[in-house]
């Protein structure tokens, strides 16, 4: 018999593996003869009372021995001889679709746009030191996707969409830590996933898949309303019939080239607003009721929303001890990001604070059809860049400064390396989303005593929160049904929003694929 037991464990006794055991046969209240083992399967932090405790639940094995679970790169086969689908992208889509491929018996060809994990380090480095913009490899593009060097997080909300548990098992066989399968909001962490990311590419090319870094997509080869090859680099054709294509949120030129060929997209809804970094003891000072956290404790965090004049103003992507990164895909652009190393032990929490857009707060940009969100969300960075200092330096205000609409005389510290300057944003953002920004971080103020302080930093712009572009598809082919034998995918195509629901959607899109190859 295998029962499962919720036990709440202070921090303090979290690493005591004695107090653990008996805490659980206390709660059980078997023999202890009869308990042949105990498993963690699940473990949060419930900060809500005067004092944080973890709540722990636990499988207890009574009568019998615990087994083993088995592992899934031991069901994968060798491909190199089978049917070929190519994937655009090697994100987290990409890669977890190409697995699920080896899976299944077909052969991936992988074409990416950028380097690999670790040669886009360089590029990363040069946009942190010296504002020089790579639009092939950055924070966005590249080995991995956004999220390698972008923190890292695993949470997901969407649990209907897949399953969590066989993408998670996944990355651990992959060489992450096992902590995420039990943890509430498992963390992989920037300094990391790029050893992961690189074992999943070496475990692609060992069952005989193909990865090509530096070949960007540049045309769609399609005849009579069906996909028959793809262009890389402006000269290197590559004949197919079915490609999933997996780019990210961030690859305007392949909506362009979409819209140019005549694919069917629509404008999509998404956010976009500021990044605020507090201090990180002052979060968790806020959120654990303690003075200074106590060491078993991880870094805090939080999540806020709220309505303001019908639209959602709300925290995304929130990095508890964590950094304020520059996340732009091309010259002239400011973007900022947020990440967090493994440890999460920076000095800084920072979180994205964004208002929801819709279609009707910006009819001046009707005029673009499906690229009309991405305009929108390209002048706005683009704007702020030309008002700047010319590099990646990012204007800021102090919280209170923000909400008051004045020019900060000095700015608190940051972990943003390329540098803050002060700026008053209410000229530099729209003024509908300035305006319900400067009311929503008033209302968190008041859920969340203690938020509201000229110790925050708040630094434009946050704007790359979701795709602006949808690229519609069947909901039980997962094909686009203008093209036969495309299918679009993870958060370039609308259907995703962070690492485990692109990974999650990228299985899913494979399997219908592999259904397409044997009808």
């Amino acid at each position: 018999m295998i029962k499962e037991i919720e036990v709440k464990v202070l921090p303090a006794n979290m690493n005591d593996e004695a107090a653990l055991r008996q805490a659980v046969l206390k709660k059980t209240g078997f023999d202890p003869k009869r308990i042949k083992g105990v498993r963690l399967i699940r473990q949060s932090i419930d900060a809500r009372g005067a004092r944080p405790f973890f709540l722990c639940r636990f499988e207890v094995f009574v009568d019998e021995e615990p087994t083993e679970v088995p592992r899934l790169l031991d069901a994968f086969q060798q491909v190199s001889h089978r049917p070929e689908a190519v994937i655009i992208g090697a994100g987290p889509a990409g890669y977890f679709a190409a697995l699920e491929l080896i899976e299944l018996g077909v052969r991936p060809i992988i074409f990416d746009r950028g380097k690999d994990v670790r040669a886009r380090r360089r590029d990363l480095r040069a946009i942190q030191q010296f504002g020089v913009v790579d639009p092939d490899s950055n924070y966005c593009f590249g080995e991995g996707g956004a999220g390698t060097y972008s923190d890292g997080k695993l949470y997901t909300r969407s649990h209907k969409r897949g399953n969590i548990y066989k993408a998670l098992k996944l990355l651990v066989e992959h060489g992450a830590d096992p902590a995420i399968l039990i943890d509430a909001h498992p963390h992989i962490g920037s300094n990391k996933l790029p050893k992961v990311v690189a074992n999943i590419r070496e475990t692609i090319l060992q069952f005989g898949g193909e990865i090509h870094f530096e070949h960007r997509l540049t045309d769609i080869l399609i005849r009579d309303g069906r996909l028959h090859g793809v262009v890389l680099n402006g000269e290197k054709e590559f004949a197919c019939k079915a490609m999933i294509l997996a780019t990210g949120h961030s690859a305007r030129d392949i909506y362009q080239l979409l819209q140019a060929r005549g694919v069917y997209m629509e404008a999509k809804p998404f956010a976009l607003g500021v990044r605020i970094e507090h201090p990180q003891m002052l979060i968790d000072e806020i959120q654990y009721h303690q003075k200074v956290r106590e060491p078993e404790l991880p870094a805090s965090s939080y999540r806020l929303n709220c309505q303001v004049d019908g639209r959602g103003v709300y925290s995304f992507c929130m990095c508890p001890g964590g950094l304020v990164v520059p996340a732009a895909t091309a010259p002239g652009e400011i973007v900022v990001n947020g990440m967090s190393m493994s440890r999460r032990d920076s000095a800084y929490a920072n979180s994205g604070t964004v208002v929801a857009i819709e279609l009707e707060d910006i009819p001046e940009y009707h005029q673009y059809g499906a690229l009309a969100c991405l305009e929108f969300q390209k002048d706005v960075e683009q704007h702020i860049f030309q008002a700047g200092t010319g590099s990646q330096q990012a204007p800021a205000q102090r919280l209170n400064d923000f909400v008051n609409g004045r020019l900060s005389a000095n700015l608190p510290a940051t972990s943003y390396i390329p540098g803050l300057y002060s700026a008053e944003l209410s000229g530099l953002l729209p003024k509908f989303v300035y305006e319900r920004l400067q009311k929503g971080v008033q209302i968190f103020g008041k859920k969340m005593h203690g938020y509201y302080t000229q110790e925050a930093n708040v630094i434009a712009t946050e704007s790359r929160t979701s795709a602006p572009v949808k690229i519609p598809r069947n909901s039980s082919t997962f094909m686009h049904e203008g093209v036969e034998g495309l299918f679009p995918c993870g958060e370039g195509a609308g259907y995703a929003g962070g690492i485990i629901s692109a990974a999650m959607d990228g299985q899913n899109v494979a399997r219908a694929l592999a259904k397409f190859l044997q009808s």
